[in-house]
Formats: C-alpha cells, structure tokens, sequence
C-alpha cells in the first residue's frame, strides 16, 4: 500500500515543469510561508526534447513525444514525495489546535502556556490593552459635548416640527435654521391670531379654527 500524505486545505501549489514548491498559510492571520524550491531534471530534459521536436520535427518529435508520456508519469511521482517532503519541511511552523482543529502559525497565533490557539484562548493582556481602547472611545462618546452650531438639535427642540427641507424650494436643511439658506423662506413656525393654534409656514388657513391667513 502507497504512502498516504497528509495535507491541509490551506495551501497553494505553485509547482511547475522545473520543479517543485508550495505555500501554507495560517488559517488565523493568513501569513503565509514558502516551502523550499526542489528542481526537477527530466522536466528540463522534456522541454528541450519538445524545442527540438518543433524545430527539426522528425524522429525528434516522436522522441519529444515519448519523453513528455515519460514526463508526465515521472512528474506526478516526483510531485507526490515533494508535497510530502513540503509537508513535513513546513509542519514545525504550524499546530492544529484540539479545541476548534484549526491549522494555525506557531509564531502569531498559538497560546503555549493555554496550548491552543488564539482565537479559543486570546492573550490576556492584549485582551485588556483592546478593553482598555474600547472604553475609552465609550467614554469619549458619552462626554463629548455639542458644537455650537448642533445645540438647536438638543432634546428642548424635539417636540417642534423641526424640517428637513425647505417647504418652498425644497433644498436640504443641515441645521434647524429658522429661514432657508436657499430662499430665504421663513421656517419658523407661527401661531394662528384667533385660536392660537401652532402654524407651520406657508399655511393659508387655520388647521384648527380654518381662520384665513
């Protein structure tokens, strides 16, 4: 029975007819690490086999022919022990954590003195140094006072009928300004003179008592 190679999911080959080579990555922080490059000579001895079978054809191209079939069935044999050779070059590097199985770097992301890996047990300290951060912004939030120009948004106005565009022209009102920037249409709400009703602007009549305006 062949040998059976292990192998995560977690890696690129970028092998080629010259030779052999792969790249792991972390699944945690995807750094990722090159494995050796393994050169292979028939895939050298195929390629200028093929030139010379393009260029003088003939028994030359029969022979490129037979060595790209031998190639080929080399090639594969070869690119099976180098991912195996890959795989152990580059397994010193990584450890699979027992709690979630994820294949993660020993350099960054593996907690020794919890033996697992980052994400099932953080580092303390840089837990409390990102609490820390987090409250701080909470804190900065909560106290930071109103510019000047937002105070006519404060909870006092809120009851008001305080418009987001102009009635007349439309345009988009940033503040709660008592005339329109564009127009200059009064925003401002006004009372009826009979019932004393709130008016909002550009009204003909009374909402409440239809008194003319």
């Amino acid at each position: 029975m062949s040998n059976i190679i292990e192998f995560v999911k977690n890696y690129n080959d970028i092998s080629s007819d010259r030779g052999f080579q792969f790249e792991f990555t972390c699944n945690r922080c995807g750094t990722g690490y090159r494995t050796s490059f393994e050169s292979w000579a028939p895939g050298n001895i195929a390629g200028a086999l093929q030139a010379a079978g393009n260029i003088f054809g003939g028994v030359f191209s029969r022979a490129a022919v037979i060595g790209e079939q031998v190639r080929s069935a080399a090639w594969k044999q070869a690119h099976d022990g180098a991912f195996s050779k890959a795989v152990n070059e580059i397994k010193p590097s990584f450890i699979q954590c027992p709690r979630c199985s994820t294949w993660v770097c020993r350099k960054s992301c593996w907690n020794d003195k919890k033996g697992l890996c980052k994400e099932c047990a953080p580092d303390l300290g840089v837990e409390m140094a990102a609490a820390q951060a987090s409250k701080s912004v909470e804190e900065v939030w909560a106290h930071a006072a109103m510019a000047e120009e937002d105070k006519k948004l404060g909870t006092e106005y809120w009851r008001k009928n305080i418009k987001a565009s102009c009635p007349k022209c439309e345009a988009p009102l940033a503040t709660n300004a008592k005339f329109c920037p564009q127009c200059g249409e009064s925003l401002a709400l006004s009372a009826c003179p009979k019932c004393k009703a709130t008016l909002n602007p550009g009204v003909k009549f009374c909402p409440d008592c239809g008194e003319k305006l």
